[in-house]
């Protein structure tokens, strides 16, 4: 389970929660996107739901040192994405709709869900949705 943030003071205070929660293990790493929190999956689900309310939390504050930043990212996160070519893109996007795409899906998924899309829209394949069906070319697979 990862937990993507934009600060470091945020993501310093959820390792610190997570770790005081029976001393869950945290493993950090910065990319493109932001700053990386990972988490065991195979926490209990009672201790899965602590992490996710207070992530939740954080995740207002977030959106709120975001729409308070000044200069040319004001309001804006962003996720990877790769480019038929390889090369990577970064999709920019309102806090609040990363937000949503997040509570919902993983970082890998959207990253997948955005590199289909990338794919699609710089290849066109002028096929029908039944025959994309039939041959297996459904995102996520």
């Amino acid at each position: 389970m990862e937990y993507i943030f934009f600060d470091a003071g945020l993501r310093d205070r959820f390792v610190h929660y997570a770790q005081q929660q029976q001393q869950v293990d945290c493993s950090l790493r910065d990319d493109n996107m932001g700053l990386l929190v990972a988490v065991s999956d195979e926490l209990s689900d009672e201790l899965h739901d602590t992490l996710e309310a207070f992530y939740d939390g954080l995740q207002d504050e977030q959106s709120l040192l975001l729409s308070e930043t000044e200069g040319g990212f004001k309001n804006m996160a962003g996720f990877s994405l790769v480019l038929p070519d390889g090369s990577i893109s970064t999709v920019p996007l309102q806090p609040d709709v990363a937000n949503r795409l997040l509570a919902t899906f993983s970082i890998e998924e959207i990253q997948a869900l955005f590199s289909t899309i990338a794919r699609c829209a710089l290849e066109p394949q002028q096929r029908h949705v039944c025959e994309i069906l039939h041959r297996g070319g459904i995102v996520g697979e």
